[in-house]
């Protein structure tokens, strides 16, 4: 499963569960993160994608995907924490999103 890390905290972005998954979201198709993402919902319950700029709309759509059409009714979006940063004060800012996704039964 490209992409899926063990969940850390991370100092900038403090919404990660202890519980769950972060698996960071880059540029592959949305259908093979959502059913990599779905396997680690059932077995965690909790999972957060986080994204970094282009990516950003990748991640919203798999969070909508597992949402509404996979396991509709049996799981929501939790929380959203939206930010960015500067790496090292160099360059334009790059946008951050943090999408927890939470099964419900």
């Amino acid at each position: 499963m490209s992409g899926i890390e063990e969940n850390m905290q991370l100092n900038d972005m403090p919404s990660c569960s202890k519980d769950g998954k972060l698996i960071t979201i880059n540029q592959q198709p949305i259908m093979e993160y959502a059913l990599d993402i779905l396997t680690e919902l059932i077995k965690h319950g909790t999972v957060t994608l986080k994204a970094r700029g282009d990516s950003i709309p990748t991640a919203v759509a798999v969070a909508n995907v597992i949402t509404e059409n996979m396991v509709k009714g049996n799981s929501k979006i939790s929380n959203i924490v939206v930010d960015s940063e500067n790496h090292e004060n160099q360059g334009p800012l790059v946008s951050i999103i943090e999408i927890t996704i939470t099964k419900t039964n």
